[in-house]
């Protein structure tokens, strides 16, 4: 068959309907307001391809270098090209046509890509493939077969092969939906995108919601309080334009919003409270927080989709913590500097990627501007677009005159860690190419930047230097960090962010997430191994490691082994024999998972075990989820397996659960060199509290006296045993979680990447009062 419907449709169907699609048809299974449709598979698109004898030809279309614009634009070009001359067989075009014919003769239906590699929950390809909009006829087959070819958009290319997936693994599938003559519509965040605060961010347009995903109007933005519902802000923008369907052609046109509906606030208290609550069924059903098109037609709220927000932090796999990266990260790169706020603001907008940056504005307003972003730039533009892509990973900093903060190119910023300032509505006006900018990315502020010291011409490379304005300013030097005895390390997910984190100053790396490593491949391990084999699945471990330990050397990194529970590795290819469980977090993950599984631990530790021969004795290992003794010393006998002396090298647990704290002296017999407290599941396990489940979420309390009792005899123990202690969840940020662990004594604190320097100073003035306070008794 070349469809399925959407009611047939669930997340077992990935593979075979893509990210987008399968959503659609949990979300319908599950009874929330979807219009009826139906997919045209991934597999069609495959027959299509192979059938046709496009394979080679894609390929061979495809080898290039996607730095250069030039050859990425002629990729591009003749690949589309390729697919949209090539007739859909016969059979597969009836199959389509009698499928519309059942949603309704003539009925305008919305035709949007699905491709298989899509909203995963590390990497949003968010927009970077086509859609269509009120399509009607016999036209339906010819906007599938340009869905297809929207695979292969220049953005697409250039981010499949940033983020290392194959283009022959990718396929596309076509959701094809009963249109929403949307009144009002927008896109919803369940949870806050930058914070992952039990806050809803929702944005919303008059129209049609492309305005809105594409960024061609500035939103309405509301932060809503999940408990209680109270609206904690509310921005009415002056929405100028809007998206409809014209009655006389059918087609979706730009039109102009009434001059008395301009500046008129588009939801209603109602309306916000009940999308808030469809919200939360949603992030309910996926188990984490979601980001969400939606659309009001008179009376009715639709969802029209549904994807994970890819760039919240978290302690554990799925749990929503803060993201930090971007801010100190975007600092550290772009010579950030302190007291821009005495410089002149510019203009406002929304912030829309957290993190600060300082460079020379680059007013872009033609595609074929791109070229003149170079490194440390700051990109300057009426709206981003899905070309911009490859000027975005160069700039240092970004800034538009239209959209918001849940538009998809905002996403895609956020994901590149690049701060952004959008919807400034004059900021391509106000701002003047080639001056020194500063973008605050979380005040949503753009100000003159900071004054430059004047060139000495007298030497040769100062003189080169003055006839270089376009070059990105030199950082400015750090701070030096205060000196504590307490360690505050830094958390990372991500090897890219390794040499930003380390010029935090941090005293080395308290947690390094390998799952994120393998994640970002698109398959499980043991997919991985089937299709590259054991050396490719032990090197791409290795090497996204060395990465982080190149970046801090001789400072240590601390690198726990592979804790995605099933729920991460079922989206992945090779993910359908994963077991589905009620609460993942509590089953088949962490050391149990490993020790279940030895001949793939054995690929991990060989990881472990090269780093080692090539002399990174700066590399630790920490497993996770060991709830006592046995845990800890099958874990040790699989060390020494795999050639690892556990008394040579550092290793260590986490303590996860009251099972862990409780048998601390039996853990430290083990001879481990140390724990490290993982308070997001210390807290649930001990509270019995599921911070993603709105009925408790309000219990969950790492504070909690219970918590900080189980934390408190930890540190205790491992004390009189020398063993040493460090904190790696979410709480490792918090300042009130940080004296408690400095009075108690742990060894370390590790937080995430913008709180590094904050922790510093907060772990300085806790030791200097313990000190003032042993002197004065």
């Amino acid at each position: 068959m070349a469809i399925l419907w959407l009611g047939d449709i669930s997340a077992d169907s990935l593979e075979e309907v893509g990210g987008k699609a399968a959503s659609l048809g949990e979300l319908t299974v599950n009874d929330l307001p979807v219009p009826p449709g139906f997919v045209v598979t991934a597999g069609t698109y495959r027959r299509f391809v192979r059938e046709a004898g496009l394979e080679d030809d894609i390929e061979a279309a495809l080898d290039i270098d996607v730095e250069d614009s030039t050859q990425l634009a002629a990729a591009k070009d003749r690949v589309r090209t390729l697919i949209e001359e090539t007739a859909v067989p016969e059979a597969v075009r009836e199959e389509i046509l009698d499928a519309y014919e059942t949603i309704g003769a003539g009925t305008p239906v919305a035709v949007r890509s699905s491709a298989t590699a899509e909203d995963l929950p590390d990497a949003s390809f968010a927009g970077q493939q086509e859609t269509f909009l009120n399509v009607t006829g016999e036209a339906l087959v010819d906007r599938v077969r340009q869905c297809w070819a929207s695979l292969f958009t220049e953005r697409a290319i250039y981010y499949r092969q940033e983020q290392g997936f194959s283009h022959t693994d990718v396929d596309m599938a076509v959701v094809v939906q009963e249109m929403v003559a949307a009144d009002k519509s927008g896109v919803m965040f369940t949870s806050h995108p930058s914070t992952g605060a039990a806050q809803s961010v929702i944005e919303a347009a008059w129209g049609l919601g492309e305005a809105v995903v594409s960024g061609v109007v500035t939103p309405d933005n509301y932060v809503v309080d999940r408990d209680g519902r109270a609206v904690l802000d509310a921005t009415v923008a002056e929405k100028t334009v809007m998206h409809v369907r014209d009655p006389e052609t059918g087609e979706t046109v730009e039109t102009a919003v009434p001059d008395d509906r301009r500046t008129e606030r588009v939801l209603s208290a109602d309306e916000l409270d009940r999308l808030v609550a469809i919200g939360e069924r949603v992030e309910a059903l996926y188990d984490g927080p979601q980001d969400v098109e939606w659309a009001i037609e008179g009376d009715e709220i639709y969802l029209l989709q549904s994807r994970p927000i890819t760039t919240i932090e978290s302690d554990d796999a799925d749990a929503a913590g803060a993201t930090a990266d971007g801010g100190a990260s975007a600092q550290a790169s772009s010579g950030a500097s302190t007291g821009t706020d005495s410089q002149e603001l510019l203009v406002q907008g929304l912030g829309a990627s957290p993190g600060t940056a300082t460079g020379r504005a680059r007013i872009v307003d033609r595609l074929d501007h791109l070229d003149k972003v170079e490194e440390g730039d700051v990109l300057v533009t009426e709206m981003t677009t899905p070309d911009m892509v490859t000027a975005m990973k160069r700039a240092a900093g970004l800034v538009t005159d239209e959209g918001g903060m849940t538009s998809h190119a905002a996403i895609v910023s956020r994901e590149l860690e690049v701060p952004a300032v959008v919807g400034t509505e004059s900021g391509t006006a106000e701002i003047a190419d080639g001056d020194r900018i500063h973008v605050d990315g979380e005040k949503g502020q753009v100000r003159s930047g900071p004054v430059e010291e004047p060139i000495d011409e007298s030497t040769p490379d100062s003189a080169a230097a003055a006839g270089r304005d376009e070059q990105p300013a030199e950082p400015v030097q750090a701070q030096p960090k205060p000196m504590t005895a307490t360690e505050v390390k830094v958390n990372i997910s991500i090897p890219d962010a390794a040499e930003r984190a380390a010029n935090t100053g941090a005293d080395g790396v308290g947690l390094l997430r390998t799952e994120h490593l393998i994640l970002s491949t698109d398959k499980t391990p043991e997919r991985y191994v089937a299709d590259h084999g054991a050396d490719a699945y032990v090197r791409e471990l290795a090497d996204g490691i060395q990465t982080v330990a190149d970046a801090f050397y001789p400072r240590p990194v601390r690198v726990r082994t592979l804790d995605a529970p099933t729920d991460e590795f079922r989206r992945l290819q090779g993910g359908d024999g994963e077991p589905t469980e009620h609460n993942p977090m509590l089953g088949y993950r962490g050391i149990r998972r490993s020790l279940d599984k030895p001949e793939l631990f054995e690929h991990e530790l060989a990881a472990f075990a090269r780093l080692y021969e090539m002399g990174y004795d700066n590399v630790e290992i920490m497993f996770p989820m060991v709830n006592d003794a046995e845990d800890a010393l099958r874990a040790k006998d699989r060390l020494r397996a795999a050639g690892i002396d556990p008394d040579k090298r550092s290793w260590g647990a986490m303590v996860e659960t009251p099972a862990s704290a409780l048998s601390i002296e039996g853990l430290c017999e083990t001879g481990l060199d140390f724990v490290s407290f993982g308070t997001n599941d210390l807290t649930q396990h001990t509270l019995a509290v599921d911070r993603n489940n709105e009925q408790v979420a309000d219990r969950f309390d790492e504070l909690h006296p219970a918590v900080l009792e189980l934390i408190g005899r930890v540190i205790e123990t491992c004390r009189e045993h020398d063993v040493a202690t460090s904190i790696c969840g979410q709480a490792g940020s918090d300042p009130e979680m940080i004296r408690y662990l400095v009075t108690e004594g742990a060894t370390s604190i590790s937080a995430n990447i913008d709180a590094v320097e904050d922790a510093q100073r907060t772990v300085m003035r806790v030791e200097q009062r313990c000190l003032l306070e042993s002197v004065r008794d």
